[in-house]
């Protein structure tokens, strides 16, 4: 599936930042070959790489990934993110980490062009062409989901009318104009997508690169879970959930795998379950962080307090990561390779997305239900006890603990910690101790926002621009 189809107009290049011709159709270059057959189109949506999803920044600010003193030291931006550094200056380090920004729009025009063109497409039905229309719609909804969720503040119902998100775009126009819309509007616009897509996606995709609809609610759910609206949420996670219920078996991954995992000092890898055919996906995109040609993908590091937020005996974790220290530094090693799927939706998020949910509505023994499901494919039999409780509170940290381990170096722990801090009840901070110093990340801090990188911030294309945090 790594194949790059340079056969047809592959190198889509992002309106807010270059001007060259009208059109990506209007001026094709001598020897390459405009799309026009619905095949051609759909061969866009095969170009793993291009729908890859960068969330370092995000890890980094979690601590969820391990930096040690020459990466602290090589890249002031991440370092700035890890240590929690307040008096940083992120937007004028923020040349260092651009990828988030141009891969998400770089998706989002390959979207457009896709969404404005492939009806006209000839060699197929209008079926066929509106199953790549919808599943184009579906990518670029979530391409956006990232990009709020990343670069402005949360949603909250009461701001998200006055305080700005990112450029909307909507054309592959070369020159096609940018406004900075508000986080309503897009929120708006991402739902209208959706909606817009469902009535033309197949329960069954071409690829796992391709949506579904089971995609689409999984998606919703997500959505409306950003948006505090656990009705919603609820809802589309039960239709998600009927599409595809299946939660892999950590448990059996491990004893198939431990008389490599358990040998001492040895950090041998075994192949990543989390590929192309793992049966809690709905849709497959890739992370910038482990996205390679390489047939040898491996995940990051994770620093020692981390690793100690997993439950005893979590045979996802114990599969994943094994103790290490090299010289003055000790941290979790990696021992997993293969393909990781960190940016498509997986069953497992919407287990967790309806047990907050039914949680919340105060159905407390149906949500532990739920979580406990999900722990009895990931707990080993030794350490496992079912989660029961009737307190509110307890039963949230429970599947927040849990929602934070199982989704780990995505996106979705730093827009949880985002939402509830928003919220204002299950507030999320971190403390630590390095070097004899303590440093503190409050849930109120501005670091919570990234700042767009200076290259967009320079040259918006045509539209404007606005900082949505100081530093």
């Amino acid at each position: 599936m790594k194949k790059i189809y340079k056969n047809v107009v592959g190198l889509l290049v992002l309106g807010l930042t270059f001007a060259s011709c009208e059109n990506y159709l209007d001026d094709v270059p001598k020897g390459a070959k405009a799309p026009a057959t619905l095949a051609d189109f759909e061969a866009f949506l095969r170009d793993e790489y291009n729908f890859r999803v960068e969330a370092k920044g995000a890890s980094d600010l979690l601590n969820d990934r391990f930096l040690g003193i020459a990466a602290l030291s090589n890249d002031r931006l991440a370092s700035a993110n890890y240590m929690w550094d307040e008096e940083a200056d992120r937007i004028q380090l923020k040349p260092s980490d651009e990828t988030a920004y141009y891969a998400g729009y770089a998706s989002i025009s390959t979207c457009n062009l896709l969404i404005e063109n492939v009806l006209t497409a000839t060699n197929a039905t209008e079926a066929e062409k509106r199953t790549v229309w919808a599943q184009s719609k579906i990518l670029r909804a979530m391409s956006y989901y990232n990009l709020v969720n990343f670069y402005a503040d949360t949603y909250v119902a009461s701001t998200a009318a006055t305080k700005l998100s990112v450029p909307l775009i909507t054309s592959a126009n070369i020159n096609a104009p940018s406004r900075q819309v508000t986080i309503q509007e897009m929120y708006d616009f991402i739902l209208a997508d959706i909606k817009e897509s469902i009535p033309y996606l197949p329960k069954t995709a071409q690829t796992i690169l391709h949506p579904n609809l089971g995609t689409a609610y999984a998606f919703s759910a997500r959505v409306y879970l950003q948006m505090n609206n656990y009705t919603e949420a609820l809802k589309n996670a039960d239709l998600a959930l009927a599409e595809n219920n299946k939660l892999y078996d950590w448990k059996a991954y491990y004893e198939t795998n431990k008389a490599i995992i358990d040998v001492p000092n040895s950090y041998t890898t075994t192949v990543s379950p989390m590929g192309y055919n793992y049966v809690e996906n709905y849709n497959m995109r890739h992370s910038q962080q482990i996205y390679s040609y390489s047939t040898l993908i491996t995940e990051y590091d994770i620093p020692v307090e981390r690793a100690q937020r997993f439950e005893t005996g979590d045979a996802r974790f114990i599969s994943r990561w094994k103790i290490r220290t090299v010289g003055a530094e000790t941290y979790y090693r990696r021992t997993l390779s293969g393909s990781f799927n960190y940016a498509g939706m997986t069953t497992v998020e919407v287990y967790l997305i309806k047990a907050e949910c039914l949680a919340r509505a105060n159905q407390i023994s149906d949500a532990l239900g739920v979580l406990n499901t999900v722990r009895k494919t990931r707990i080993l039999a030794a350490s496992y006890q079912d989660i029961v409780t009737t307190d509110k509170t307890t039963a949230l940290n429970a599947i927040f603990r849990t929602k934070n381990n199982e989704l780990i170096l995505t996106l979705i722990p730093f827009a949880d910690a985002r939402r509830l801090n928003a919220e204002g009840v299950y507030k999320v901070g971190f403390t630590k101790t390095a070097g004899g110093t303590t440093y503190t990340l409050s849930p109120e801090s501005h670091l919570w926002t990234m700042p767009f990188p200076q290259g967009a911030f320079k040259n918006p294309g045509n539209g404007t621009l606005t900082q949505n945090v100081e530093k």
